[in-house]
This record gives C-alpha cells, sequence and structure tokens, in this order.
C-alpha cells in the first residue's frame, strides 16, 4: 500500500510539475490529487522519494520536482497514453491524407507533430536502403524511348526516361521484359533487387538500357540522411528553467547526424521509444528528452520520426501524438 502511495504521489508530482513549471509541495498534492492521506504523510512520502533519487529539491524551494530517474519510472510505470480524441484523429487524418507526394507527407508530419506536442519535431525522410521494390512499370513513349516507373515502399517514385535508339519493342517483347524485370526485383529489398537485376547479365541493348537505369536509380542513396525539422520556436516558451539547453540543442539542430543518432533506430513494431536526460548519446543534451518511433509501410520501419524537447515534457501527450503521426504516415506509404 505504501508503495502504490509513493507512486502516486510521484505521478503527482511529475504532471504538476509539467504543468506549471514550479517545484511541488505536500499541501498542493494534497489539495489537487485527493490522495486521502494528510500533508504530514505525503511528507515523509516525498522524503522517501527524494532518498531514492527520483525527486529532487530545487535550492531553498519547499517543494519538489522530479529527477531524470523519477521520469524514467513515470514513463515506465505510470503512464497512460493519452488517447487522442475523435476529432482530433480526424484531423491528423484530414491532414496528412491531403498530401500530393512524399516531401508533402515529410512536410506536414513535422508540422503537425510540432502543433500537437509544442516542442521540436524531427522527421527522417524514408531510407532507401530500407526499402523494398514495390512495382516496375515499362511505358513506350516512342518507338525509341521508354519510361520506366519504379516504386519503393517507402513511397519514393522514380520516372526515368530510356533512350533505346534504333531498337524497336514490341508490346510483347514490352511485357516479356516487364514481367523479367518484376521477377528480379519486386519484392525485394533495394540491395538485393540491384543484386537481381545485374544477375540478369543482359545481351541485348534495350534490357541491358532498362536495367542499368534502373540500378543507377536504386543505388543512389541521397534520401538517406535527409531529415526535416520543425518547430523549433517551441523552445522558447521554456524560458529561463532551459536556457543553459537551448543553445546545444539548437545547435544540435544543425547536425542532421546528430538528430539521427538522437533519434535512434527506427522499429516497425509500433513501440515508441523515450530517451529521458542523460540516457541520451551526447551529454551537452543532457536536459533534453527524445519521443520517437519508426513508421513505414506494413510492419516495415523505413525512417523514424519524433520530438525533442526538456525533460519536463508531457509525456504521455508526446507519446500519444508521436504514435498517431507515425501510424497515419505508414499507412499513407502503404496506400501509395
Amino acid at each position: 500500500m505504501q508503495e502504490d502511495r509513493k507512486l502516486a504521489v510521484l505521478r503527482a508530482i511529475v504532471e504538476d510539475y509539467v504543468a506549471t513549471d514550479e517545484p511541488v509541495g505536500s499541501k498542493a498534492l494534497v489539495e489537487r490529487h485527493g490522495l486521502g492521506v494528510s500533508p504530514a504523510t505525503v511528507r515523509n512520502d516525498m522524503a522517501a522519494l527524494e532518498d531514492e533519487g527520483y525527486i529532487a529539491q530545487p535550492h531553498t524551494s519547499a517543494g519538489r520536482v522530479p529527477t531524470d530517474k523519477g521520469y524514467r519510472l513515470f514513463v515506465d510505470r505510470l503512464t497512460t497514453v493519452k488517447p487522442m480524441s475523435a476529432a482530433e484523429r480526424r484531423a491528423v487524418s484530414t491532414f496528412l491524407d491531403g498530401a500530393v507526394d512524399l516531401d508533402d507527407v515529410v512536410a506536414r508530419s513535422v508540422r503537425l507533430l510540432s502543433q500537437l506536442t509544442r516542442q521540436v519535431a524531427v522527421v527522417q525522410y524514408p531510407t532507401l536502403s530500407r526499402s523494398t521494390v514495390r512495382h516496375v512499370e515499362l511505358i513506350a513513349l516512342s518507338p525509341g524511348r521508354l519510361m520506366v516507373v519504379l516504386i519503393l515502399s517507402s513511397g519514393r517514385v522514380e520516372q526515368l526516361v530510356v533512350e533505346l535508339g534504333a531498337e524497336v519493342l514490341t508490346d510483347e517483347r514490352l511485357a516479356e521484359l516487364r514481367g523479367t524485370l518484376g521477377r528480379a526485383a519486386i519484392g525485394k529489398i533495394i540491395s538485393e533487387a540491384v543484386t537481381g537485376l545485374r544477375a540478369l547479365q543482359p545481351t541485348d541493348p534495350p534490357t541491358t538500357a532498362v536495367v542499368d537505369a534502373l540500378v543507377e536509380a536504386m543505388v543512389d542513396h541521397r534520401s538517406d540522411e535527409r531529415i526535416v525539422v520543425g518547430g523549433a520556436a517551441n523552445l522558447a516558451r521554456y524560458g529561463d528553467h532551459f536556457d543553459s539547453a537551448v543553445r546545444p540543442l539548437l545547435e544540435a539542430l544543425e547536425e542532421h547526424v546528430v538528430l539521427l543518432k538522437l533519434l535512434g533506430e527506427a522499429t516497425g513494431d509500433g513501440s515508441v521509444m523515450v530517451r529521458i536526460g542523460a540516457e541520451g548519446p551526447y551529454e551537452e543534451l543532457s536536459s533534453t528528452s527524445v519521443v520517437a518511433t519508426g513508421y513505414g509501410p506494413g510492419d516495415e520501419a523505413v525512417a523514424t520520426l519524433g520530438i525533442v524537447g526538456p525533460t519536463r515534457m508531457d509525456y504521455p501527450g508526446s507519446m500519444a501524438a508521436v504514435r498517431a503521426v507515425a501510424r497515419y504516415v505508414s499507412r499513407v506509404l502503404d496506400d501509395a
């Protein structure tokens, strides 16, 4: 019973401190949360939590604030992810369904995440190397020209014009080539598709030209480390308490490699990763937390998205928003 009450006290301290940015005292906890015990009992619980490193007393304040260890326990044992309301789900769906292409999906996701969480949003472009080939189409533009359309599971679409010179492909030959390319590449990750296409070792010029164009498009990894960041202005609302962390975080926002490491490895199982304070890979960002998850079609994670902000954040709300946006983006890519 005492352990349950201590956890309830910790939950209340975290929730109040996130909401008010003020150290939380025992009297306020009793009044706001109906804990059913006296302020003296709550003070004893707070003393125990402080001894165990879950809360701390800042300077001469009578109240307490959560430590990184306290936030971690809150996230692991006390957090229930806030379900989004029907109106919020409709708004998210409508906003993302309006995207016209992959660039628009990423841009809208960043804007939506930063608005929902009031934190800095970071969205990685789908990583080409993790993508699979969804479709290869050949379209005759003229007797000597073909358009090759490559569609990846990441939502990326490549349209390549291949010059065949004096060669003329009949409809039957075009269908045969389309089938050959499909068997070699469709359903395979990029590296396997490239290997399959190269294994064809075509001897006729039209097939050689098409295979070379597809391989060149597949090995182009320009999108692998592209990310988009939005909502940096949200940091201003944290005021003096976050000043010491604002500069290194703003500098980190300029370094995409740093941000990708902060986001961590993408997972396609729907889980949301939370890194709190010093748990992250960079000591200079020990006042920040990261909430991130992978996204992609089906159970395939082709990239990561998430938010970065001070450790004093609304973890349940941020986790719900990150998970919801990732699910909707995954659905958009799945339907592409």
